[in-house]
């Protein structure tokens, strides 16, 4: 752990230039694919907690329902 810790303050001390244009578009570029991948990990926890739960949510309301007819026959 204390390696990885040491190497990234080494790159970050000591800076190499690039020796490239580096624009506008690649702050774009980088914002927008941090973004994404953001979006993508919340849509995956989403998926995983809202599919089972919304499936006991239908079993309980079937549950319900076929107990109120029950009731009523």
């Amino acid at each position: 752990m204390y390696r990885i810790i040491i190497i990234l303050l080494f790159l970050v001390i000591f800076e190499v230039p690039s020796y490239s244009y580096l624009g506008p578009g690649l702050g774009g570029g980088i914002i927008a694919a941090t973004l994404g991948i953001i979006l993508a990990i919340f849509a995956a926890i989403f998926g995983i907690i809202w599919f089972p739960l919304k499936r006991y949510l239908n079993k309980k309301k079937e549950k319900k329902a076929s107990a109120s007819k029950e009731k009523s026959d």
